[in-house]
């Protein structure tokens, strides 16, 4: 290292020294010409695996961080100098690091230091508060447990996100010296992505969720009423083709309010074929999906809301009726974020274009103003039509996330479920016995989903739920999602009171669990502190 350095830079031979060997140098200083010891700061993440996803993490420079517009930063030439890398860590490196000190020296013809003449020192980086609760995010980090999964929870009002935590995490602490090629490799390998934020990097059918955007798109070019009904015997023919209803003996008569909290495919293939594509595109676009979030993160997906002119370009190929009833129930082409999925239960409880923030201020001052954010341009009786069916889905009896309701009125929510198929079974496998998605290997089944804003009449925060090949929403998601919703209004473990009789003893349980590995989590974080 010493041979690849600029003159005069200074290389580091070895960083945290012992009292010990600090005490060793300084006695042998005389035999030791130009070796001196620096004081400086080392980053900690004290939070471990809560913020890992958010924060990000510093590392080494490297060649790529040179190329990246640095290449006159004094600091970065300096060996194993560390840089964000990923995170919040990398979005607000400038800020966040601060500035080089300056020393000037009279050296002799060999180079060596004879005195020192002036000393500039640096300027410290700035603090960034961030809008996430630290105790909500550790509970979500932890209901999500073991699962291969990831949760928002958003402010309806103002935008903030109040957490965003993927599951599995790691240790970002790993990563400040140079992670080992084993613990990498460890990492990378998994098949539950440790290193992925799923909240916003990755992208999944929105299943059922995405029926919202359809009904809306429908209300809103005076296509149906509420009242309109049709019939779903379970299967509707289109083009030579059939497509089934989620149930196969058929829901029957269905009007909007039911399809949505029912979760009636073949009601949306009806809706589908007089809609069409391009009003769907436009409202899913209002709704902040296929959208990419102004939220420093890293790899931020913009997900996908098709058109005809997308599936041109990118497939080569025309846009087919079959393309539009795939879209209007979430699947097909249509690709979302769990990020995207908070901001539109976000606008569909506020009524205005939510935009998500998850920096709250630098060096104390607010980055953000406190302007209302303008209203959707959706009529608010259709709006507030769906906003009764989502309610009719977490409260009614028949509606696919009842056995996840919240009974306390003051606190109910209104969500909607929805399963992402990942791959259909095929009728080899259905010869050996595989007939549900339970069957089929890990990988294979489907993710499960759910979204909901709370309290009903009065929101103030918006959900978001993916389980990776988790099955149905209504069984993987919606109960961790109504479990969020709870914490996060009473501000810590809710009352067992709010949960139905029939489901206060593994409640009470699942708390008493979670409440065990919170306790340890903070004794780790007063250990790193």
């Amino acid at each position: 290292e010493i041979e690849r350095s600029a003159p005069f830079l200074p290389v580091t031979v070895k960083d945290r020294l012992s009292f010990e060997e600090i005490a060793r140098i300084a006695a042998n200083s005389p035999i030791l010409p130009g070796v001196s010891v620096e004081q400086g700061l080392s980053r900690v993440y004290p939070l471990i695996e809560s913020y890992a996803h958010v924060v990000g993490y510093v590392g080494p420079v490297s060649d790529t961080d040179l190329k990246d517009g640095n290449e006159s930063n004094p600091l970065l030439k300096i060996p194993r100098f560390q840089v964000g890398k990923v995170g919040i860590e990398r979005q607000f490196e400038d800020v966040l690091r601060g500035s080089a000190g300056v020393m000037k020296v009279e050296v002799n013809a060999l180079g060596r230091v004879m005195r020192n003449l002036d000393r500039k020192e640096g300027k410290p980086g700035n603090n960034i508060q961030l809008t996430v609760d630290t105790e909500l995010q550790a509970y979500i980090q932890a209901r999500l447990g073991s699962e291969s999964a990831s949760a928002v929870v958003m402010n309806c009002k103002n935008g903030e996100i109040l957490a965003i935590a993927s599951s599995p995490s790691y240790d970002p602490n790993k990563f400040v010296k140079g992670i080992s090629y084993s613990d990498f490799n460890e990492l990378r390998e998994n098949e539950l992505r440790p290193l992925a934020s799923k909240t916003v990097q990755d992208a999944y059918p929105p299943g059922s969720t995405f029926k919202i955007v359809t009904a809306l798109a429908a209300l809103e070019a005076n296509i149906i009423s509420p009242k309109d009904n049709f019939s779903c015997d379970g299967k509707m023919e289109i083009s030579n083709r059939f497509f089934h209803c989620w149930k196969k003996g058929g829901h029957g008569e269905m009007d909007l309010a039911k399809s949505l909290s029912e979760s009636c495919d073949v009601y949306f293939y009806e809706l589908a074929l007089k809609v069409g594509i391009e009003r769907i595109n436009e409202m899913a676009t209002q709704l902040g999906l296929g959208i990419q979030h102004d939220v420093p993160m890293s790899a931020i997906t913009k997900g996908l809301v098709p058109s005809r002119e997308w599936k041109l370009k990118n497939r080569e190929q025309e846009w087919l009726v079959g393309d539009t009833v795939n879209a209007s129930i979430g699947q097909g082409y249509v690709l979302s974020s769990p990020l995207q999925l908070a901001v539109m239960a976000a606008r569909l409880a506020s009524g205005r274009n939510v935009k998500p923030m998850l920096t709250k201020s630098i060096n104390g001052q607010n980055v953000h103003d406190d302007k209302e954010f303008e209203d959707l341009k959706v009529g608010k009786a259709n709006l507030n039509i769906i906003r009764k069916a989502l309610f009719k889905a977490s409260n009614d009896r028949r509606g696919t996330a009842y056995g996840s309701r919240i009974i306390n009125n003051k606190y109910r929510m209104a969500g909607k479920t929805g399963t992402s198929q990942v791959r259909n079974i095929t009728d080899a496998e259905r010869e050996n016995g595989v007939t549900k998605n339970e069957d089929l290997p890990w990988k294979r089944r489907d993710h499960a989903l759910f979204i909901n804003f709370a309290p009903y009449d009065d929101p103030e925060i918006a959900v978001s739920v993916v389980v990776e090949h988790g099955g149905a929403g209504s069984k993987s998601a919606a109960p961790i999602a109504r479990d969020i919703t709870l914490q996060s209004l009473f501000k810590g473990t809710p009352p067992l009171g709010v949960y139905p009789a029939k489901d206060r003893t593994a409640i009470f349980e699942q708390q008493k669990r979670l409440k065990e590995i919170l306790q340890k989590l903070e004794m780790n974080r007063k250990n790193k502190a």
